[in-house]
């Protein structure tokens, strides 16, 4: 069931056009990372889901946003009652000067919770949602702002999570944590996101968090959704050069398309042509025209064998759970990753070696 639609939503600051024609819906009770480039308008695109935008003077917004089926920028809808079910947490921390327990507790009682019991459970399980609660139980009455920039931000977490809004948004929310910490926080958030059935709106700059996080990526660029679909189909099957680029490392390898033979494209690369399987939409494409092979490192077969596209060792970097190399096609460096390096082939820097491509995984892009 779809919880957001947005159709055809045009968003000005001032004379700048920082949304162009964005259209899609979020199904209920999933989590939706928002990923691109510094100012391509994710962040712009959560604001607009609780309004903040209207605060802003000299913006316009065109276009459609729904929430449940109803218009969110409808004369009847009040601000306040939409702000109740929509949660969000910022990139920096943003306590109240308040005690640790009152941070929590504040939304609950601003929607009319006097039941002290309940608060105090919903206190404790949203303190323990935000992997808070065994470092604050002990100083509940201390005021938020003695806790570390880290806990502050969890803190505003339990906050939002302690209503318990049917929509949440996440404006890059542990970006100011450490690795480890980001990382158990992030599983943490997915499992009281599927528990609590909240659907979330997640933007991030961490290609591996929108992926681990997410039911659904977009993929956003200069105010346009360049891509949208589960990680596995942007992983796998990129559109374009900038999101195969974007999510995850690529290799591009120029060459000239063709034609077809049944469902493979056919691609001439260094005077030799290959039947490429499976090579996805191939949007743009023209037979005799320049085209690209786009190929995730962990998708060549490395050998000395005679075969497909043959190199030289520059680069061999060993990082335990596989090896990188550096393989020199004439003159383009393509990076190749290789698991399991105890169980496989070592090459050394100066090996000749061939690169085959495994079926299925390549895609042939403009």
């Amino acid at each position: 069931m779809i919880n957001i639609s947005a159709k055809d939503v045009n968003f000005y600051y001032g004379s700048f056009h920082a949304l162009k024609n964005i259209t899609l819906d979020i199904e209920r009770n999933t989590v939706t990372a928002f990923i691109g480039p510094s100012g391509c308008g994710k962040s712009t695109f959560l604001r607009l889901l609780n309004r903040m935008n209207d605060l802003i003077e000299g913006t316009r917004l065109s276009g459609e946003i729904r929430i449940d089926g109803e218009d969110i920028y409808g004369r009847d809808v009040e601000v306040v009652e939409l702000r109740k079910k929509v949660g969000m947490v910022f990139q920096k921390p943003n306590p109240f000067p308040k005690t640790i327990y009152e941070n929590v507790a504040y939304g609950l009682r601003v929607n009319g919770v006097r039941d002290r019991r309940l608060i105090d459970e919903r206190v404790e399980s949203s303190l323990k949602g935000a992997a808070l609660w065994d470092e604050v139980k002990d100083k509940l009455k201390k005021s938020a702002f003695e806790l570390s920039g880290g806990q502050q931000q969890r803190l505003c977490i339990a906050r939002a999570l302690a209503v318990r809004p049917s929509i949440l948004l996440m404006d890059e929310p542990l970006s100011n944590l450490d690795a480890k910490l980001r990382e158990s926080m992030r599983d943490e958030l997915r499992a009281l996101q599927k528990r609590l059935g909240i659907t979330s709106l997640y933007v991030t700059h961490d290609q591996s968090e929108a992926m681990a996080i997410s039911d659904k990526v977009v993929i956003m660029k200069d105010g346009v959704i360049c891509q949208q679909g589960t990680p596995q189909e942007i992983y796998e099957q990129p559109a374009s050069r900038f999101v195969a680029n974007f999510i995850g490392k690529a290799n591009f390898i120029d060459g000239i398309f063709k034609g077809r033979d049944g469902e493979a494209a056919l691609v001439e690369i260094g005077g030799k042509t290959f039947s490429i399987p499976a090579p996805g939409k191939m949007e743009g494409v023209e037979v005799g025209g320049a085209c690209c092979l786009t190929v995730r490192p962990e998708s060549f077969l490395l050998t000395k064998d005679a075969g497909a596209l043959p190199g030289t060792v520059s680069r061999a970097t060993y990082y335990g759970a596989k090896i990188e190399y550096e393989v020199m096609l004439n003159e383009q460096p393509i990076i190749v990753e290789v698991y399991n390096p105890q169980l496989t082939e070592r090459f050394s820097v100066g090996d000749t070696v061939t690169m085959s491509l495994i079926e299925g995984c390549v895609r042939v892009l403009k």
